[in-house]
Formats: C-alpha cells, structure tokens, sequence
C-alpha cells in the first residue's frame, strides 16, 4: 500500500483490508509502520467480514485503529459489542434488486455509519455500480457512505446525488494500479473535486 503518498492528500479515512479472500489484505503479519505512516487527522479503518469480535478488537489496538467496517454477516449484537470498546463502526449493506429499509434500520442504535455497495457474489471489489435511485427508499437519520464501482469520472455525479444520509463516499479498485495500490493522481483530482463542492 502507498499509505505515505495517500496520506498526503488528506483523505478522511484510509482502509486496512483484514479480509484474507481479498487481493488487498494487509497479511497476517503486515509491518506496523504500515499503519503508524498514516497522519494525524486521518481515521485509520480496518475492514473486516465474519471475523471473531476479539480477534478485532486484538487488531485494532495493535494498529491504532479508530473505524471499524464490517461487510459480512455481522448482527446487531455484534456490532453493540464492538462499539461498546470505543470503536465507530461502519456496516456495510450490499444492495441488488431490494432494498430492506426495516431491516437495515435494525442497525441504527449499534452503528455510527452504513456503507452502500454493491451486491455480487464476493464480499466488495467489484467496481460495478449499483443504481443510486435504490437509495430514494432511504429516508432514515444515519449517515452512509456510497461505494460500488465509484471512478475518477463519476465526481461530477456525485455532486448531482441528493439524500439526507448521503455522508461520505468509499472508493477502491477503480482508482488503483494494483491491488492496494492506488493511483495517487487520481484520487487527490478526486477529492478536490468533490471537497470543492462541499462533499
């Protein structure tokens, strides 16, 4: 990962993959400079699908996590639980033909965040987009982030997207070089894009 020349941009966030079936997973015994590069002002958020709750609350607090982001199968209960040690927590809710307000709901008193991608048949990295007029169903308080198939090109896109929850937006494969390797030019053209447009 090229978290120095990232970093440099200022993103708000920077993700750490935990997730071993992903091409971008840190390793199971990845250089802690790896997270320490990262400056002040940037939440450091671990993505993790199914792990065990101490398992991430083990790492978290070996690599100064502040966010967590879960995309498996994780409940409510679980989610209360790691909240509960003092980490925000993001849960990810992959969209395809439905969208299940209620359900989703279920999550709003043990979740800082959702995140909205979309729905195949691996936990995230597709770089297919979802249709965004699925979200209109979406009416309630939290904020969400919006991911699935996100490009360079879509930043003009993304200033024309009205929804009160609309937060923040996830990026990944489509501004990388390799896996975990993101094109630094076209992330911070990115960011300004969107931050001059007060997003």
């Amino acid at each position: 990962m090229n978290v120095t020349e990232i970093g440099d941009i200022k993103p708000d966030f920077m993700g750490f993959i935990y997730y071993k079936g992903s091409p971008r997973y840190v390793g199971s015994d990845p250089d802690k400079s790896l997270f320490y590069n990262v400056p002040p002002g940037i939440t450091k958020t671990g993505v993790f699908v199914d792990e065990k709750p101490d398992e991430i609350l083990r790492l978290s607090d070996w690599s100064g996590l502040g966010m967590i982001q879960l995309h498996g199968n994780e409940s409510p209960d679980y989610c209360s639980y790691l909240r509960s040690s003092g980490l925000k927590i993001i849960k990810v809710f992959s969209i395809a033909e439905s969208f299940d307000v209620e359900f989703i709901n279920m999550f709003s008193e043990v979740c800082d965040y959702f995140l909205f991608d979309t729905r195949t048949g691996k936990a995230g990295g597709s770089g297919i987009k979802f249709d965004w007029n699925k979200l209109k169903a979406y009416q309630l308080d939290k904020p969400f982030f919006l991911s699935g198939g996100i490009g360079p090109e879509d930043a003009g896109l993304i200033k024309t997207f009205e929804n009160r929850g609309f937060f923040a937006v996830d990026v990944n494969s489509r501004f990388e070089t390799a896996p975990g390797i993101k094109n630094v030019t076209l992330v911070k053209t990115f960011i300004e894009a969107l931050k001059n447009s007060g997003i």
